[in-house]
């Protein structure tokens, strides 16, 4: 459990301003992070305290540690109060839940990128190809309600190439089957992978992100991995159709809050 400290802390000049990737300080823990661990937040015109997933909005902003639990210290001591020294200065009380719905549009747009870009392959039996190849894959996404049987199955192939040795293959295994099909733009994607390239990076640290507010460890492929549930028929998804890529969403992911003003 976190403990807030009853201490104020200074907000940050703004965007564009002050020394770039310097470390800030969560207002809740008073721990200094470098900015891609922690979550800034500032105030819209109306007052209300919005979360910058990509610290970029206007106006000077406030740092949390960039965990769920931070958030709701924060919200349930109402440190931004203090921080912005306003006394209306109030997130809404779902804003925890907010973020993690940002954060996941922000991988599935990643994961988009990284499509267009020629880092993804779809499919069970192209997965499972890539994975023996020469240079191997980046991470493997599974899609979170797959069954069983196909990530069984993955997995052996990742062992066959690595051995008894332990890999640290990413599994990224936070989406949907229907959020990938958006992400990626076909129907009934149920396995896929990252191959190095342009994109691949940035899509990893956005899961380790997401990973992180929610508390939960960043997943790797094990080198004997307990089979979770009796083996199962999975529809695996080398026949793909064509279907149009996370329409409606923004091209960088970012979540969408309330345009705010200089102070």
């Amino acid at each position: 459990m976190i403990e807030a400290i009853d201490s104020e802390v200074e907000l940050d000049p703004g965007p564009g301003r002050g020394r770039q990737g310097a470390e800030r300080t969560c207002i809740v823990t008073r721990e200094a992070k470098p900015p891609r661990k922690m979550i800034r937040f500032v105030l819209s015109p109306e007052g209300q305290v919005v979360p910058d997933l990509r610290a970029r909005l206007p106006g000077r902003g406030a740092w949390v540690s960039g965990t769920r639990e931070a958030v709701e210290t924060a919200l349930k001591r109402r440190l931004f109060r203090r921080a912005f020294k306003n006394e209306r200065a109030d997130a809404a009380p779902d804003t925890a839940d907010r973020i993690a719905e940002g954060m996941r549009t922000d991988l599935r747009q990643a994961i988009a990128m990284a499509n267009k870009s020629g880092c993804v392959v779809m499919g069970f039996g192209k997965v499972e190809a890539e994975i023996g190849g020469r240079t191997g894959v980046a991470a493997v996404i599974h899609a979170s309600d797959g069954a069983a049987d196909g990530r069984r199955k993955i997995g052996q192939a990742l062992r066959r190439r690595q051995g008894d040795s332990t890999y640290q293959v990413p599994i990224i295994d936070d989406l949907s089957e229907d959020e990938l099909d958006m992400a990626l733009g076909r129907d009934h994607v149920i396995h896929a992978a990252l191959v190095a390239g342009a994109g691949t990076t940035g899509c990893l640290a956005r899961w380790r992100r997401l990973r992180a507010f929610e508390g939960a460890a960043t997943v790797f492929a094990e080198a004997h991995p307990a089979q979770a549930g009796a083996p199962a028929s999975d529809p695996h998804d080398d026949e793909t159709m064509d279907r149009p890529v996370d329409a409606g969403l923004p091209v960088d992911g970012t979540m969408q809050t309330p345009r705010v003003g200089t102070e």
